[in-house]
């Protein structure tokens, strides 16, 4: 009455349409994912924290708790609404007449909302037994109350009914009228006729009156909310379900069309129980009212205790629901039972029914729009597992009904729409942060699946371009342990492309029951999640670590994301350094090291390769066309201290993009000494090193025009729009103990040989380490030295192996020379272009 009474009968069966379209959507979700797998105590909640995970499932659970809450009370408030229209003293009236004996104020309807609230608690304490027992009792009586309502709309005779109204001196009378069955009556009724509410004196408008409409409509969830009561709840729900959406919808339709055509405007507005004024048999219509108010205050109340019950057995919010966890022998929960009465009798304090309505529609529409949400999640991932046997749904229906449930919300109250999306959004934080991890499976990650595949199908190798580039990095780890600083400083060097942790466990696979990675990979995780490095793990078998890099090198990455450059520790005689132990990931929070991984060598223990097969991976890695990086002495970088220290200078990145092995033929534009200068560039531009400056050592000989030099590089550094300081650096001392091992100065006959130069991408590499000697690679080093301020990091050219293998210690001799005492230094060699002076 009060629905049609107002919006006429058009914008009823609209707002029924809408309501039940929301409804069907949302019941068709709810279906799907009942019928998808077991289902326990906590109905919507269980559903969508077991889809979504903990954060979403755990927000929505206290939404959807405060939404029964809320609805509990609203049911309450409008069975005592009931009562005092049936019983209460009129307005303006001292004493009470006849049947009229209840006082009305705020306090006493307050009392009396309390001791039928206390009623639904007793039944709900006794357990569901007997709540199931009372609701199908209720249930008949409400449809034998429909019954004769049904009957009274035929049989009763046209008749003036007086409401009495309250008023500013007393009371008014206006008379409302039943008409019978009158075409003028259904005439007059058909347009919307907005009026103010009497009961609480606000002007209605769609929106209010729809959201008081909407509540009667939020059952839905009544039978979902009792699933760890149901014996077979994948079965129960859907049936029952859609059969109580049909069944209420096809009665409120014919309420709403039997009401227009029979009462005038003034008795739908002026008096919401004029069903007892034209019953046969007034009464029972009272009966009715109550006991279907009853029944819906008693399922939202023992709904949300067993939200908040599921809620504080899955310790979502650690001890604050602690209480909630109690149970009765018979496995009721009486202690969520009596927290969720609390709670409804504290919002029966706002007392006016139509008050809370609009609180309540925002927040059961956007518990269902989290409902649909869950299941499109769960289809759109297309994971094998999700297979309900109720199939009559598809992701249109999931999103039509998200749509419906967000653009019903703001036009019900934007302001009690937008408060409640801020509410969760605060809740899902802090239970991002806050909540232990659980085992439930995170759609997150499905869906992440599903789009990552479908994305990395559309990265096109053959759409590469040099102006896109970016590092993607294969980092060869033996033991963490010893490589902590190096992983964090190669993690700044991958300027968000891809980063691999690459590891060889020297085994036999055949001589073994099972695969040994398995265990480790979890260790592997952990240290990457502690180290908070953007990172993958990749572990491998293999007779040799060569063997074990080059299947690394073959077969990491998927699709167009695999890695271009390997970075490899130096190979040294150093005593490998717990850097692990002392890392602030572990000093600053107390943690141990993740256990796992094994002691570090002993320094009289045998290494795992020899120097000929590490020269003989820098040569595998060249083959493929990878870049390849050598870090020594990373393990000594104390980045937080180079970087945060407030001397002056700020630190320095040193870069020398010359072939210091290789004088004779020294470029600064060849492709590696560009790679070069990137990685520099891409090292100063990560956030934790932008304070550094980049200073660029030009190394000039006598005569040689230094100052066109400089500015020729000057130019190169403007057009690849990168920021350094260009020193010159004379090194006639070095250059000449160079020429005089070969026995011609400069400009001289060269010996046989010396006019070899090295090709770009060539196979069959010069043996430049036999055209420069120790002293003079030991000059080189001096040289490198002498430049002061010493700088946090140093990156230096790293020419090719020699094509003869004989010569691979020879060469990593000398450029363990070139680089001892040097501090932290990376040598680098770059195969491919990539720099661009372009848009």
């Amino acid at each position: 009455g009060f629905v049609v009474g107002h919006a006429g009968l058009y914008q009823a069966l609209a707002m029924f349409a809408v309501a039940y379209f929301i409804i069907g959507m949302t019941v068709l979700s709810v279906c799907a994912i009942a019928t998808n797998g077991a289902l326990d105590a906590g109905g919507a909640y269980y559903m969508i924290s077991r889809a979504l995970g903990p954060e979403f499932g755990g927000s929505i659970g206290i939404m959807f708790f405060l939404a029964n809450v809320c609805g509990s009370a609203l049911y309450v408030l409008g069975l005592v609404e009931a009562v005092v229209d049936s019983f209460g003293i009129p307005p303006g009236q001292k004493a009470g007449t006849g049947v009229h004996v209840l006082p009305q104020s705020y306090w006493y309807e307050l009392l009396y909302g309390t001791v039928l609230l206390a009623l639904c608690l007793l039944v709900c304490l006794v357990g569901a037994s007997i709540y199931a027992k009372a609701t199908f009792l209720i249930f008949l009586i409400v449809a034998g109350v429909l019954g004769t309502i049904l009957i009274s709309f035929f049989a009763t005779r046209p008749i003036g009914v007086p409401i009495r109204l309250p008023h500013f001196n007393g009371s008014e009378t206006e008379n409302g009228s039943f008409t019978g069955f009158s075409l003028a009556t259904l005439r007059d009724n058909l347009g919307g006729g907005y009026g103010v509410d009497y009961t609480t004196g606000q002007m209605m408008s769609f929106s209010s009156v729809f959201a008081v409409m909407f509540n009667g409509c939020t059952g839905i969830m009544a039978g979902s909310n009792m699933s760890g009561d149901l014996k077979r709840p994948s079965y129960s729900i859907p049936r029952g379900t859609i059969s109580a959406v049909l069944f209420t919808y096809l009665v409120y339709n014919l309420l709403a069309f039997l009401m227009c055509a029979t009462c005038n405007r003034t008795l739908l507005q002026k008096d919401y129980g004029f069903l007892r004024d034209i019953s046969i048999f007034p009464p029972l219509v009272t009966v009715g009212i109550y006991a279907a108010t009853l029944s819906a205050a008693m399922s939202n109340l023992i709904g949300a205790s067993r939200i908040l019950y599921a809620l504080a057995r899955d310790d979502l919010f650690g001890r604050a629901l602690t209480l909630a966890k109690k149970t009765s022998a018979s496995g009721n929960p009486v202690m969520a039972v009596i927290l969720s009465w609390l709670v409804v009798q504290l919002v029966l304090f706002s007392g006016k029914l139509n008050t809370i309505a609009g609180v309540v529609t925002t927040f059961f529409l956007l518990v269902y729009a989290t409902v649909n949400l869950a299941c499109l999640a769960l289809e759109w991932a297309s994971a094998p597992n999700f297979r309900p046997t109720f199939r009559y749904f598809t992701w249109h229906t999931c999103l039509l009904g998200i749509a419906g449930c967000c653009v019903m919300m703001f036009l019900i109250s934007p302001v009690s729409a937008s408060a409640s999306l801020g509410f969760l959004l605060l809740l899902l934080l802090a239970l991002h942060y806050l909540s232990p991890s659980s085992t439930w499976g995170y759609i997150s990650q499905a869906l992440i699946f599903h789009q990552v595949r479908k994305y990395l199908l559309m990265l096109d190798v053959r759409k590469d371009h040099v102006k896109f580039w970016r590092p993607q990095m294969l980092l060869m780890v033996q033991n963490p342990r010893g490589s902590a600083r190096l992983i964090d400083f190669v993690n700044d060097l991958k300027k968000s492309g891809l980063y691999v942790l690459g590891h060889v466990e020297l085994q036999d696979l055949d001589m073994l029951p099972s695969d040994p990675l398995q265990p480790q990979q979890d260790s592997w995780l952990s240290l990457v999640d502690k180290l908070n490095v953007k990172a993958f793990v990749s572990l491998t078998l293999a007779p040799s670590v060569r063997h074990g890099v080059r299947q690394l090198l073959f077969t990491s990455g998927l699709g167009g994301m695999r890695p271009n450059t390997l970075v490899l520790g130096f190979y040294d005689d150093a005593a490998p350094q717990d850097g692990l132990a002392r890392h602030p990931a572990f000093t600053s929070t107390r943690e141990e090291v993740p256990l796992g991984f094994p002691p570090l060598r002993a320094p009289t223990a045998p290494k795992l390769l020899s120097a000929r097969e590490y020269v003989g991976i820098v040569a595998d890695a060249l083959k493929m066309l990878r870049n390849v990086l050598l870090a020594r002495q990373l393990e000594s970088l104390d980045k937080a201290w180079e970087l945060r220290r407030a001397a002056s200078p700020p630190p320095a990145i040193h870069v020398w993009p010359v072939n210091l092995l290789r004088p004779d033929s020294a470029r600064y534009a060849d492709t590696c000494s560009l790679f070069l200068l990137q990685m520099a560039c891409v090292l100063n531009m990560a956030r934790a090193w932008r304070r550094a400056r980049l200073r660029l050592f030009l190394c000039v000989e006598a005569g040689a025009m230094p100052r066109a030099q400089e500015e020729k590089l000057r130019q190169l550094l403007k057009d690849l729009r990168i920021q350094a300081q260009i020193q010159l650096v004379p090194w006639d001392a070095v250059t000449r103990l160079h020429w005089q091992t070969r026995r011609g100065p400069p400009g001289g006959p060269a010996p046989a040989g010396a006019e070899e130069e090295e090709e770009e991408g060539a196979v069959n590499f010069p043996a430049n380490t036999t055209q420069v000697s120790d002293e003079y690679v030991c000059a080189a080093n001096k040289l490198i030295l002498e430049q002061s301020p010493a700088p946090a990091v140093r990156f230096l050219y790293l020419p090719r192996p020699p094509a003869d293998t004989s010569l691979y210690p020879l060469y990593l001799h000398q450029l363990e020379l070139l680089t001892r005492g040097l501090g932290p230094t990376v040598l680098v060699h770059g195969v491919s272009a990539v720099t661009s002076t372009q848009l």
